[in-house]
This record gives C-alpha cells, structure tokens and sequence, in this order.
C-alpha cells in the first residue's frame, strides 16, 4: 500500500463549499483559505444555538509507544464508519504541531484511508493559527521586558517572572537561556526560556473560551511576574490584552476541512496532552454538535492523561459530557508493554500487556461512561495475536472491535460505528474524579490514586510551598497533571500496569487565565527535544516539486 502522504495526494478533495452545505453551514459563515480549507465565522452559533445537541464520542487509548498507537486514525476511520452508514457526524482534532512533524512522532492528521485532507497544508502552516498563538505569547514577552527597561512602574522582579517565551518546534537548547546579554541597550540581563507553543497559556485560553471576548477576559488574569513585594503582575496590568485579541480574533474560528471521504472535520487547537489539557477547542466541540447527530473528538495521548483531562476540564468548563468512549489499543503496544522490544509475534507479551488496557477500562468505569475498546489492526498482526486479543477482551467482558480504517477507510470501522450508535443510547450517569471544592493535595491524589494506580504522592519542598500559596485564592481551579504519556506512573521505564510506586509532584504552576493548576511530575519538560534522526531529515521536494518524506 502506498504510503500516507501519496494517499493524500492521489485523493480528490471536494471544495470545502460542498462540505459545507453538508453540515448545513450557510455560505456567508464560511471563510475561505483556497479550495479545501476554510475558517467558520463564529457568529454562526447565533443561529444554531437552540439546536439540539448530538452525541458525543470521546476517542482515547492506553499508554502508547513512541510512534503513537492511531488515535487520529481512529477517530477519522470512526466518523467515515458512521458516515458510511448514513448518519450526520463531523470529527473534531487538534491541530498539529511542528515539533512532532520534523520530530519522531509525524503529522497528526491520521494514517492511511483514514486521513484529514489537504494533508500537507494541515502538517505544516495551516490557515496561521500556531502562528497567531506564537506571535500572542512572544508579544506579552516582548511588552514585559519593555516595561522593565523603560523604566520598571509596575516594580517587576527580574528574578520572579514566570511567562516564558515560545516556538512551535522541539529545540532543547532554548529551554533555558540568557537574554540581553552585553549591552544595557538591548535590554535587562535575565534568565528566561522558551516552551513549545501548544503547551503555552495562551493556547489553552482559546482551547478554552466560548468567544474573542471570554478570550480576552482570561487572558487579563494570566500570571507573568511578580513584584519584589511578591504581589502577582497579570497581562492586564502590562495593558496588552487588546492586542493579543486583534492577533487571535481569526484563530478562534475554527478550520473545517475534510476526511479523505468528505467527512466533514473541524481541526482547532492544539494542546498537547502530557504537558497542556489536550483538547481540541470548545468552540469547534459545541459548534459541531449543534450541527451534527454525532461528533467524534479525540483527547492527547492515553486516557490517564487527556482523557481524564478531557472529563476533568474540558467537560467541566464547558459542561458537556460524551455518550460513549472509544479506547484503542494496538498490538504493538501490548506487547510492548509486556516487555516485548522487538515487533515479532509474541502471545505472551501480548497477555501480560493487555493488563494496560485494563487499567484504561476501569478508569473510564469511574467516570460511569460507557466504551468500546477499538484495536486498530496493523498489517504486521498475526492471525495468533488478533485471536489471542479477542480471547482476552472475551474473559475480561469488554465490549470491542477490529478495526480496519487505516487499510480500508470508513468500510473498515462501520462495526465499530454500529457499537458505539448501541452505546451512545445508554444512558450514563457522568462523574468526575474529583470535586472542585476538595483541596489541591486532594485533586491530585485522587488522579494520582484512582486514575494512575499509585499507591502515594510525594511533594517536593517546592511544590508544597506552591500549594499553600495557591490554597486560598486558586484552590476551586481544576488539576492539569503534565506526566510521561508512556507509563500510567510518571517514569516512562514503568511499563505494562505498575504496581506499588509512587507519584513524585516536582513543582506546581497556576495557569490562572485558563483556569487551572499545572502539576508536573516526573522529569516532564515542556520543550521537547528533536530525536537522533529527525524525521525532517527524510523531507524535500523532488524535480516534479512534489513534497516527500511527510508522514
């Protein structure tokens, strides 16, 4: 078969009008970027507000291996399966980010026959909206070392600022830096560092919002600094919040664009799951299901991390509950995580893998929703390992399907549709792991405990001091936990289904604009950094100027 990025390209794309009439989107909300990409002015929701909501259908997985396990496969093959079967759905993703795309990981626009189109368009600049987000983050950057050069009014300590710069690429060496170095015209001389742009505040801000003005209201109350009496400097005080919503008012529209069987797909946002919430936006999720009977959305990484984040925050804030969850599982990664290195036929790593999975199953059992565990099939599976795995699923009573999307596209998954239409119709009674009112220590050792599997959580000095400074003032905000997504405990090197370990709580953030708390475990770092060989070391254009190398 051919591979994902000559897929695309042999592809005949619908203009991006026919999909919209699809979803019933009238012309004059229709913002176009060329023939097959366009921008939904969201002032449509005016007029569909009062429609009724469809189904909502949450797509996670276990823990993955380094390559990914097929979310995004997943969740395209799953609309083109209900679209297949003539039902009116559209599919929500995240935008991609250029760290994984040169990085190891690749695009984030599936794989396959089950892909969002135009691919490379998508992999790369899109219609600007890491862009904007980048530019918004580094202009509040930019304003604050201004103001303590021009004279420092708002008495900002150099030594106590917290807003860092950013880049929508993995470059470890900018994680800490010096900036205006030598000279007293280029500035003061401090220690600063850069984040990747999906896991910046601002990115959670428009993940998050309703609207440019509910955009502009949370980022007023985004922490930058602190004064040498310690009291906290916002973006309000910098006075910047106006231009920071002229810089995003387009970015907040979101990008509708389509399978590669017309599926209608709205892409917007991008948070990472293991650093950031991990969601797509609020915005395109409530939009969509107002204009369609089923929405399938995914959340980063596994269902320890955006999953629970996906419920924790995303379902909190903006009040929404999904139907039904979708888990998927790969036999590579089981075996992987039954300690199996090489990808050779293994049963017994396969059994004792499949304990991940469990663990995946339970914690979506605590949120009292229903699910269906999704394996996405890879050519390399055996006849052994697929009968091994359904044998499994059979003595552990989990409702589940093979799944085909990657090789034959929306044919391929109409048995996975049909079990999650049969789960949307049960009614489920929604929880969240934790309350609101429980303290912060709580919040998280309830994640810890009941969503990881630890059996403690330590704090460090500095994480605890963290903690009692936010108690009063932010304690009612939910938990964002930033963890390894390759382990349910936060080292990467505990495989499988740990048991008898421990969370280890390093530091602790307030994202007060968003309106979370940000625990970082483990040795997690918010500016990833490229592999050996770089994926980017495979692009180019060739003599007929056609792209290779992007997956």
């Amino acid at each position: 078969m051919n591979n994902d990025l000559l897929i695309a390209k042999a592809n005949k794309m619908e203009l991006i009008d026919v999909i919209a009439k699809k979803i019933n989107i009238p012309e004059k909300y229709l913002e176009k970027y060329g023939n097959y990409k366009a921008k939904i002015d969201n002032d449509i929701f005016e007029i569909i507000k009062d429609n009724k909501d469809g189904k909502l259908i949450l797509v996670t997985a276990i823990n993955p291996t380094k390559a990914g396990e097929g979310k995004s496969t997943i969740t395209i093959g799953l609309a083109d399966g209900l679209n297949k079967i003539n039902k009116d759905v559209i599919a929500c993703l995240r935008e991609p980010s250029l760290g994984p795309v040169f990085g190891l990981k690749g695009g984030a626009t599936g794989g396959g026959y089950s892909q969002v189109v135009p691919m490379e368009d998508i992999n790369l600049h899109f219609t600007g909206d890491m862009h904007a987000i980048t530019t918004a983050n580094n202009l509040v950057s930019a304003i604050l070392d201004n103001h303590i050069y021009q004279g420092n009014s708002l008495n900002i300590n150099p030594e106590k600022i917290v807003w860092k710069r950013c880049l929508d690429m993995n470059d470890r060496t900018l994680r800490e830096i010096t900036i205006a170095q030598n000279k007293k015209t280029n500035g003061i001389e401090r220690k600063d560092g850069f984040v990747i742009t999906v896991a910046t505040e601002i990115m959670a801000i428009l993940c998050l919002s309703k609207d440019i003005f509910e955009f502009e209201e949370k980022v007023k109350k985004c922490i930058v600094a602190y004064t040498f009496d310690g009291k906290e400097v916002t973006i309000e005080d910098l006075g910047v919040s106006g231009a920071l919503s002229i810089i995003m008012k387009d970015a907040l529209k979101p990008n509708l664009v389509q399978t590669l069987e017309h599926t209608p797909v709205f892409m917007h946002g991008g948070p990472f799951a293991n650093i950031a919430h991990g969601c797509n936006s609020i915005i395109a999720t409530k939009t969509a299901l107002k204009l369609a009977d089923y929405v399938v959305t995914e959340a980063g990484f596994g269902g320890d991390l955006g999953a629970e984040k996906f419920l924790d925050i995303k379902c909190r804030i903006s009040k929404i509950k999904p139907n039904a969850v979708v888990i998927v599982a790969t036999i590579r990664a089981l075996k992987m995580h039954g300690g199996l290195i090489e990808d050779i036929e293994d049963v017994e790593s396969l059994t004792g893998g499949f304990e991940n999975l469990k663990k995946h199953v339970e914690n979506i059992k605590q949120f009292n929703l229903p699910y269906v565990v999704a394996l996405n099939k890879f050519y390399k599976d055996t006849d052994k390992e697929i009968e091994t795995f359904k044998q499994l699923c059979h003595q552990s009573g989990f409702s589940f399907e093979i799944c085909e999307g990657w090789e034959k596209g929306g044919a391929g998954m109409i048995e996975l549709a049909q079990n999650v239409i049969e789960k949307c119709n049960i009614d489920n009674d929604f929880k969240f792991v934790y309350e609101l009112e429980d303290s912060i220590k709580d919040k998280i050792n309830k994640i810890a405990l009941n969503i990881y599997g630890a059996t403690k959580v330590n704090y460090s000095e500095e994480a605890l001091n963290k903690i009692n400074e936010f108690e009063n003032k932010f304690n009612k905000l939910p938990i964002c936990m930033a963890k390894t997504p390759l382990s349910l405990s936060d080292n990467p090197k505990l495989i499988g289904r740990p048991i008898d370990f421990e969370i280890n709580v390093k530091n602790i953030s307030i994202s007060a604009g968003a309106g979370f708390i940000v625990v970082y475990t483990g040795n997690i770092m918010t500016m990833p950094g490229l592999p050996e060989k770089p994926a980017a070391l495979s692009m180019g254009i060739d003599e007929n100027k056609e792209t290779y190398g992007l997956f």
